[in-house]
């Protein structure tokens, strides 16, 4: 009887000790899909329609814009990050692949972390912009379609980066990366060098390429418990003889109206000067152009899926940025979208 009682207790304490052992850390999948419908009102929606000059949700009639799939795994202290896309929308993102391998152009962001210390951590690999408002993803955006400023700052870098926390409400980066946007591997022996710093909320940062320098600010503020307004302004000039090169500023001003429904704006304006990068396609004598972009869009979410209605009024500064629905050049182009995002 001893032997059966001594027996069963030293199950009762080994089933208990395993029981209290922490699990292991596991791969996590997430990502998001996402479709929509997009139509121009005043321009043709045929082999002529033509979009807003900036990324994403720029198809006519319904069209699909990506599946993103990520597996991330963190640890107490190293982790990593492997995000593809397929579809238009990551196309486009990752637009200067494949450089080498056939299927560079469905990496988004691969990279490994350290936590060096609590305070530390160090980063290689593929990552997504630490510039801008705005992200590839459209879970990250309140808007469906995107700004110019989003659109022709960088997307993508691969690097090595430092995060520092210094205070609760202070931290920086530093990184060193391949030429912007070359994400397979560096075939210019250039380097770019950027840096952020992030006080309460709100962040300055500065991406200093071989072949342009920008300078950027992105933050927000809570103005009510339903009320938020978000802020990007970014200038950037290339290393040029003329210099060329642009600058914005955009307001997101957002509001809850109920728990499920959120109406917000985009007001932003863009100027290109000298010539620019050419992305208005209209210019003066000078080679200046502007654009004030205003886009309304409602956000109505059930469980993980959010519908997302969207106006758009692009107006520029030349005759011949757009075309009306004669193909007449025109200084301004209205648009439609409606968006269908399901993320998990």
């Amino acid at each position: 009887m001893k032997k059966i009682i001594t027996l069963s207790m030293l199950f009762v304490a080994t089933a208990l000790f395993a029981q209290e052992e922490p699990a292991a850390p596991s791969v996590t999948i997430s990502g998001s899909i996402d479709a929509y419908y997009r139509a121009n009102l005043s321009a043709p929606n045929d082999e002529d329609a033509i979009a807003p000059a900036s990324s994403f949700a720029n198809l006519p009639g319904f069209a699909l814009g990506m599946a993103n799939i990520k597996a991330s795994y963190e640890g107490e202290k190293v982790g990593f990050v492997a995000d593809l896309v397929f579809g238009p929308r990551g196309t486009d993102a990752v637009f200067a692949s494949p450089m080498y391998s056939a299927t560079g152009n469905i990496v988004n962001q691969l990279y490994a972390y350290w936590k060096v210390s609590e305070s530390v951590k160090l980063t290689m690999g593929n990552f997504n912009t630490f510039l801008g408002y705005e992200y590839i993803s459209p879970t990250g955006n309140f808007n469906y379609s995107t700004s110019y400023m989003f659109s022709y700052g960088p997307f993508s870098h691969t690097g090595l980066k430092a995060d520092f926390t210094l205070s609760d409400d202070f931290s920086l980066m530093v990184g060193v990366m391949n030429d912007t946007d070359l994400t397979e591997f560096n075939p210019t022996g250039d380097y770019a060098f950027g840096a952020q710093l992030g006080f309460y909320g709100q962040f300055l940062n500065v991406l200093v390429d071989p072949s342009f320098t920008e300078f950027d600010f992105t933050g927000g503020f809570d103005v009510t418990e339903s009320f938020f307004l978000g802020i990007n302004a970014a200038y950037l000039t290339y290393d040029a003889p003329s210099d060329p090169g642009f600058y914005g500023v955009a307001l997101y001003p957002q509001v809850g109206l109920t728990d499920t429904f959120t109406l917000g704006l985009r007001a932003e304006y863009f100027n290109e000067f000298e010539g620019g990068n050419g992305i208005i396609g209209a210019y003066d004598a000078d080679g200046d152009a502007s654009v004030f972009a205003t886009t309304l869009t409602g956000s109505f979410t059930i469980d993980n899926l959010t519908i997302k209605p969207e106006l758009r009024l692009d107006s520029a500064s030349e005759d011949g940025a757009f075309y009306d629905n004669d193909l007449a050049p025109s200084k301004s182009l209205s648009s439609f979208v409606l968006a269908a995002i399901y993320s998990f």
